[in-house]
């Protein structure tokens, strides 16, 4: 009987599940299996970088570049307590996660990583120190008399996906201490940035939100140190934060921040793996899309030679080298740190051309620095330029002027 049953019903059936089963075994295969391996690649973020940026200029400069460029200024709210534009929500919005995530990033190293003690932490903090000060005294010097003297933060910043995608790129030339240095570096960077655009690049604050945000995040602190259950609420409370930050006239991804640092250490690593994908492959490719939508007039070139965009050039591509190498320099001169046993200066000096790859937060910046579009757009060809001349000179350095370790 059970022999009877196996071939009449059992048998059929099986195939037949087979035979549905067999698209999604090739969709699988074909689409998904290579999708997963790209993903997983520490190169995908700055080719998809790369990839979402020339489509954006793409589309911003054919004949229905109009329409694209209108898209991003498309009003989805008409509140005054929360973002109203599809650019807005972006900037304000889902670079907060972006943000909470650079926070959290921060967080592990300062307590458990590579910025945990002061013998760790002192050349790559000195190295950013360099690398922030001098692109802005570059910048300044160039534009001390006009009015673009706010964007002096513009060419401090390192891209960090950028960055590592590009090291990742050259595999055994570029030591595994180097790529720690240079996150380390590109972390140190990023609060750097972070505290000013939190000082520098705020609006008129409003005390009543700003102190609603600052207790909600007192409350998280004292939340954790009591090793209370983190759940639901939490998030709420870091929802409120961003909520109060935006309209305190603080910039409101600083919440993001503020957000990570209420985060238990069991937790960080679980959070981040929740979200590293959704910040990297649609957070910022979206970022990317909607801050490159740039329409290139036929002058383009002449503005590429004001002081402006030499400014942030030379501020990145001469500045960042010059900064992070000197600094360093100095440190282990005075032997308060040490470079480690397989890191030469000659790989220092890549190191500085890998961190003038400015980008993300570069642009970023561009948006917070200056109100008017056209200002903006020069901004941000530079930072583009500018990052692009830094990953070509970066490989060709480590590719054929630094021995390769095995």
């Amino acid at each position: 009987m059970f022999g009877f049953l196996q071939l009449t019903v059992i048998n059929p059936l099986s195939d037949y599940v087979l035979f549905l089963r067999m698209p999604f075994k090739f969709l699988k295969q074909t689409f998904l299996s290579p999708l997963l391996e790209f993903i997983q690649d520490s190169r995908a973020v700055g080719i998809c970088l790369l990839i979402c940026t020339a489509l954006s200029l793409l589309f911003s400069n054919i004949g229905t570049g109009s329409t694209y460029l209108a898209f991003w200024q498309t009003e989805i709210l008409h509140s005054n307590f929360l973002p109203h534009s599809v650019l807005h929500w972006i900037n304000d919005g889902l670079m907060a996660v972006f943000f909470f995530l650079v926070g959290m990033e921060i967080k592990r190293e300062l307590i458990i990583g590579e910025l945990a003690s002061l013998k760790q932490s002192i050349l790559p903090v000195t190295g950013a120190l360099g690398g922030m000060l001098v692109p802005a005294l570059i910048f300044i010097a160039f534009n001390s008399n006009t009015p673009f003297t706010q964007g002096w933060g513009i060419p401090m910043a390192t891209d960090i996906a950028f960055s590592l995608g590009v090291a990742s790129l050259l595999g055994k030339r570029i030591p595994v201490a180097l790529k720690i240095f240079l996150m380390a570096l590109a972390i140190i960077d990023d609060l750097g940035a972070i505290v000013a655009i939190a000082l520098f690049y705020t609006s008129s604050i409003h005390l009543v939100y700003l102190s609603a945000g600052l207790l909600l995040f007192g409350a998280l602190l004292i939340w954790n140190y009591f090793k209370l259950p983190f759940g639901f609420w939490n998030f709420l409370a870091g929802l409120l934060i961003w909520f109060c930050f935006f309209n305190s006239g603080i910039h409101a991804t600083i919440a993001g921040v503020l957000f990570a640092f209420t985060i238990p250490v069991s937790k960080l690593t679980g959070i981040e793996h929740a979200i590293h994908n959704y910040v990297n492959f649609l957070i910022i490719p979206l970022f990317a899309l909607a801050n490159t939508a740039i329409f290139i007039p036929s002058g383009f070139m002449q503005d590429l030679g004001n002081n402006l965009s030499l400014g942030i050039m030379l501020g990145l591509l001469i500045g960042k080298p010059a900064g992070i190498l000197l600094f360093c320099w100095v440190t282990v001169k005075l032997k308060l740190g040490e470079l480690a046993k397989e890191i030469s200066w000659s790989h220092m000096f890549g190191l500085g051309l890998l961190a003038a790859i400015g980008f993300t937060m570069s642009i970023f910046i561009s948006m917070l620095a200056f109100k008017d579009s056209f200002t903006q757009d020069i901004s941000k060809m530079a930072v583009m330029v500018a990052s692009i001349i830094a990953i070509i000179l970066a490989y060709v350095w480590f590719k054929y002027f630094t021995k390769e370790k095995q």
